[in-house]
């Protein structure tokens, strides 16, 4: 390896929760660099969730992060000329990335009117344990499940 890998860069805390996970979803959900945007469109959706149910959002988002982010998913390794999909852990970073990749991701592909209250509908779904990421989650797990028989080709 020539070169050191790259170092990690600090992330200040959001101004209003004073949180790093938030500034992560911020980032996460930036387009061409428009942050105050972002943050605009996350805040309206956790002011939503406080409106309906009279509870910390930021807990709730909390809770949907940690019922959505996978604990062991499946990774293609070759063995012999046949790949065999081999179920390892997911590391804590990248446990938190996944989640917040599919909070957006399913959140976008819901039928309510705006951004936010997409956002909002699939925290709430999520953090009851319900909704299209958690269900990700589960199907990640279930592949895993099935592969276990592949564990021993972990590298």
């Amino acid at each position: 390896m020539r070169k050191r890998r790259a170092e990690k860069k600090a992330l200040i805390p959001d101004p209003r929760y004073n949180d790093k996970i938030v500034t992560r979803f911020v980032n996460n959900i930036m387009l061409d660099g428009k942050k105050n945007v972002a943050r605009q469109v996350i805040y309206e959706a956790f002011d939503i969730i406080r409106e309906k149910t009279n509870e910390d959002p930021l807990e709730i988002f909390k809770k949907a992060l940690t019922n959505v982010a996978p604990m062991v998913e499946v990774r293609s390794r070759r063995v012999g000329g046949a790949t065999y999909q081999v179920p390892v852990d997911v590391r804590e970073e990248r446990r938190i990335a996944l989640a917040i990749r599919w909070l957006k991701t399913y959140s976008k592909s819901r039928r309510d009117k705006s951004m936010s209250q997409k956002l909002a509908a699939e925290f709430m779904a999520a953090s009851k344990g319900e909704g299209s990421s958690v269900k990700k989650r589960e199907d990640t797990h279930r592949m895993a499940e099935a592969n276990k028989a592949f564990a021993h080709f972990k590298w």
